[in-house]
């Protein structure tokens, strides 16, 4: 009995990287790289939607950019893993890269045997992405969390009041609005600046906001 291979498709302009890609993937045992596609508008066209289970997606391809592709390719594989294989690693590329469906983000500069054991990974059910990607997506999932202990840490008037300055009320317009003294609105502020340690109302709106 055969030994069961994963199916691996390629979409990479570079022909020199595409091709590397190629020869590692069939020259591995437990590995077969089924297809080959320079772009994606010939991936959308020629792909077959069964029979994959893994597909190799450059982000910077030219015209229809990789994770327009992978929009397009998810609904039509639902049995395929997508990863992400680029030179980029800006949290626009990440996190809208994962958001579209893609279970994998590493680095073209990760080594033959990291990206053998990323495919296998993801075959397996893991979600594999390079150390700077994987520090990123931590470090952004630990900033929300911090986020929301840092407001929650404040009154419900002093939200109420950060929820006003948000909405680019005045000193005296919170204070009508409240029915407090713009004296109090001043205290209030002072305080909220203290708990969330910022200067002034751009830093203390960025930092509960996350803008």
């Amino acid at each position: 009995m055969s030994e069961e291979r994963i199916t691996v498709s390629i979409v990479e302009d570079i022909e020199d990287i595409r091709e590397a890609w190629r020869l590692l993937i069939n020259g591995s045992p437990g590995f077969e790289c089924v297809h080959v596609y320079a772009d994606a508008e010939e991936a959308l066209q020629n792909m077959p939607s069964k029979d994959i289970d893994i597909v190799l997606m450059d982000i910077g391809l030219p015209g229809m950019d990789g994770i327009s592709c992978l929009k397009a390719l998810k609904p039509v594989m639902p049995n395929a893993q997508f990863m992400m294989c680029t030179v980029y690693q800006d949290d626009g590329h990440i996190f809208n890269a994962l958001q579209s469906g893609a279970s994998g983000y590493i680095l073209k500069r990760m080594s033959p045997a990291g990206i053998l054991e990323a495919i296998r990974d993801l075959h397996d059910g893991g979600s594999p992405m390079s150390s700077e990607i994987a520090r990123k997506v931590v470090d952004s999932m630990q900033n929300k969390g911090k986020t929301a202990e840092t407001v929650e840490m404040l009154t419900n008037r002093e939200t109420e009041i950060l929820d006003l300055l948000a909405k680019g009320y005045l000193y005296k317009e919170i204070a009508s609005e409240l029915f407090i003294s713009t004296h109090t609105v001043r205290k209030h502020i002072y305080n909220i600046y203290g708990k969330l340690h910022v200067q002034n109302r751009t830093e203390a709106l960025n930092k509960a906001y996350r803008r």
